[in-house]
């Protein structure tokens, strides 16, 4: 009997790729002869998710399911999913399957070799409008510059060591990040390509405004840096503010003083821009702090099911 691998699935209103999934997944594991369970985390849906989990696990005694009292988010999803799994290794993937199931069988024998995280590389983005690809690129390379980790392609979909996850439920951060909390981590780690999948049922959960609010979450949360350039922003004002006081003084000494307040206009708005944006991210960071130091739990499990049990309140 070999070790067992859990396989966390975050699931948001996705009853209609519960039952294929498992399947899906579930036949591959067996094919490949990997013991594995699943655990399915509903993340507060609205529609008949957790239902369907149960459904399955009733069907088959590897699959648990267990539900968020409301949206805590795809990141509190995956943590809770590695608190309740019982595996030697995880592997955390998307629902609907675009995470393709068949690289799970290359990532575990990469795990038996010795390897401790394996990150899932996108080598094909699938179907992605091209301004939602420039975005993305923009995100990640925003975010190597300023964690130091070359992220660009990454994903959730990655395979970690029972002893990963154990530091990852440790981390005492409310918000976290976990594409880059793996990096950060510092276990022996590889890399394997693979090609974004179709969607096979439902609708994308991410508009446009989420996936923004997603990125500047996450550079904050992982990353004081931003910071640091608000600082390098006002040392080049100051020096530019600096010039331009010199050359209006030499010409005012030398009699060819520009008449009107055009310079001053544009100091002004250059300055109370910088400002403001300076102010609004310092107001991002003291945000971030306030949801910390308030100490909440990063999720609350109203109902959980295993083994054929018809959803327990907790």
């Amino acid at each position: 009997m070999g070790k067992l691998l859990s396989i966390v699935i975050p699931a948001y209103n996705e009853e209609a790729n519960i039952e294929n999934t498992a399947k899906t997944v579930l036949a591959i594991a067996d094919e490949a002869v990997i013991p594995c369970e699943i655990v399915f985390v509903s993340d507060g849906s609205k529609d008949d998710t957790f239902d369907k989990i149960k459904r399955v696990s009733r069907m088959d005694a590897r699959v648990r399911g267990i539900e968020f009292s409301r949206n805590f988010g795809k990141e509190a999803a995956i943590l809770a999913g590695l608190a309740t799994g019982n595996g030697d290794c995880f592997v955390v993937m998307d629902c609907d399957l675009q995470h393709p199931p068949q690289t799970i069988v290359e990532m575990y024998r990469l795990w038996l070799e010795g390897y401790e995280v394996i990150e899932g590389v996108k080598r094909s983005r699938g179907k992605e409008s091209g301004l939602y690809r420039k975005l993305s690129n923009l995100f990640y390379g925003v975010l190597t510059k300023l964690t130091g980790f070359n992220m660009h392609n990454t994903s959730d979909f990655k395979l970690i060591d029972k002893k990963v996850a154990q530091v990852l439920l440790q981390m005492p951060e409310r918000k976290t990040f976990f594409r880059a909390m793996t990096f950060w981590t510092g276990f022996k780690s590889c890399q394997i390509e693979y090609d974004v999948a179709q969607r096979v049922a439902g609708e994308t959960k991410w508009s446009s405004g989420a996936l923004i609010r997603y990125a500047v979450h996450n550079i904050i949360s992982f990353s004081s840096s931003p910071l640091t350039i608000v600082t390098y922003i006002g040392v080049i004002s100051l020096i530019v503010s600096f010039v331009l006081s010199i050359q209006t003084l030499v010409r005012w000494i030398s009699g060819s003083a520009i008449e009107g307040f055009t310079t001053v206009i544009l100091l002004l708005l250059i300055i109370g821009g910088c400002i403001l944006i300076g102010l609004g991210l310092i107001g991002q960071y003291i945000a971030a702090i306030y949801e910390e130091v308030k100490q909440r739990p990063r999720y609350i499990i109203s109902k959980d099911t295993h083994g054929g049990d018809n959803g327990e309140e907790r």
